[in-house]
């Protein structure tokens, strides 16, 4: 089982990324997935969620209106889509895997190894 992160890097307040994550070895599309991020000397915070079909998505507050998740189960990839960033959406960005369930909500059976997303002037 392998998920991957990528889109990370470097933007200014205001500005825009989209993170992907490449999921191998396992069912995709039978799972429900989730992005959780890690700001520093922080605990983890759940950012959004979506079902195994993409049919529902959840958004944590700081982040709605703001954020989209979206996945591609062709592709066996899953998206999020960040625009008008803050400072404050500065952290390590993971994909998660949901145990199954398909709501992509927690507990989480498989983690990516996270990409890094800095928002600064």
């Amino acid at each position: 089982v392998q998920l991957v992160e990528s889109g990370g890097g470097l933007v200014q307040p205001g500005g825009s990324l989209r993170l992907s994550c490449a999921a191998s070895g396992f069912t995709f599309s039978s799972y429900g997935m989730s992005w959780v991020r890690q700001a520093p000397g922080k605990g983890l915070e759940w950012v959004s969620g979506i079902y195994s079909d993409g049919s529902n998505t959840y958004y944590a507050d700081s982040v709605k209106g703001r954020f989209t998740i979206s996945r591609d189960n062709a592709k066996n990839t899953l998206y999020l889509q960040m625009n008008s960033l803050k400072p404050e959406d500065t952290a390590v960005y993971y994909c998660a895997a949901d145990r199954g369930s398909g709501y992509g909500l927690g507990p989480f059976g498989y983690w990516g190894q996270g990409t890094q997303v800095t928002v600064s002037s």
